[in-house]
């Protein structure tokens, strides 16, 4: 199959098109926290007096630092731990490694660790905050079960996660969402709880802002997850899109997402922490977790590739 030139620009337009939402939807998931950090302090009482509620902004601000220098600096590593890939060599593997070195090359990129998970599953994942300090990742399954073609499709979209800088991306979205959480938690226990005392002696807080917290505690984790969700799904879109541009094969990968739909078979080490990194979710598609999946519906990926 060739790619039409039309195809190509069409290609690059979705790319754009996606990094600009993706930019947006990250601005507006800041002044969610923001908004969150606002409200819990107020719904914690700190608006009596004329006294406004940035403290809490500031703590807020304060753990998606320490929890993003985690991440930034160790993310890569737990993943791979997590997953349980083992590192190859060149003399040993050479399939793959000479398969990932040739569409390194063609995208003018450093070429990666690269790794194997001893798992039937078809599936792979990409890692690292940068491409110089970049990995990827293939399970056994992939390996035995996808054509060269295919195989060349599943590696061409990792390696385009890791040139695109999705992975930072969606480690800063994943970081946002945990202190979403932890803020919610840890702001309604104290304005419940801590204040209790006081709120006798003082009358109580409004009640207004006491629905509004548990309005907040209901819905925000909510909202939060579903941003984090539109945001990783248009990431998956994009690393098709540029995954197909490498390799000039866009019918590749979609064989590929197709074998893995017929065969629909969950990783023995999947998990909710990284399940993002996946080029399909790690576990059943069955699952009433598809409504909440980190992946864009398989067949309608499938559908797109084959238009181009």
């Amino acid at each position: 199959m060739i790619i039409r030139p039309y195809i190509i620009f069409y290609m690059y337009s979705q790319i754009d098109s996606n990094k600009r939402k993706s930019v947006l939807l990250i601005f507006i998931f800041i002044a969610f926290v923001i908004a969150i950090g606002f409200l819990l302090g107020l719904v914690a009482g700190n608006y009596n007096q004329g006294q406004y509620p940035y403290g809490f902004i500031m703590i807020a601000v304060a753990i998606s630092l320490v929890m993003t220098s985690i991440s930034y600096f160790s993310g890569d590593k737990i993943a791979l731990l997590v997953s349980g890939a083992k590192e190859i060599s060149k003399e040993k593997d050479a399939y793959l490694f000479n398969m990932v070195e040739n569409l390194c090359i063609t995208s003018g990129q450093p070429i990666p660790r690269i790794y194997i998970m001893e798992d039937s599953a078809i599936n792979a994942f990409a890692t690292g905050r940068k491409p110089e300090l970049s990995s990827i990742a293939v399970t056994r399954g992939a390996l035995t079960k996808l054509e060269n073609e295919e195989l060349e499709g599943v590696i061409a979209h990792e390696l385009s996660h890791i040139k695109n800088y999705d992975i930072r991306l969606m480690m800063l979205v994943a970081v946002l969402v945990g202190t979403i959480s932890i803020l919610i938690d840890w702001g309604l226990r104290f304005g419940f709880m801590g204040r209790r005392g006081s709120d006798r002696e003082e009358g109580g807080n409004n009640p207004i802002f006491l629905i509004l917290g548990l309005v907040l505690l209901i819905l925000s984790p909510i909202i939060a997850e579903l941003i984090k969700l539109s945001i990783s799904r248009k990431r998956e879109y994009l690393a098709d899109a540029s995954g197909s541009l490498l390799t000039r094969y866009p019918e590749g990968l979609a064989r590929a997402l197709e074998k893995i739909a017929n065969e629909n078979r969950p990783m023995q080490k999947a998990s909710t922490a990284t399940a993002h990194l996946f080029i399909a979710s790690p576990f059943n598609g069955k699952s009433l977790a598809k409504l909440f999946s980190t992946h864009p519906p398989i067949e309608d990926r499938i559908k797109k590739l084959r238009e181009m």
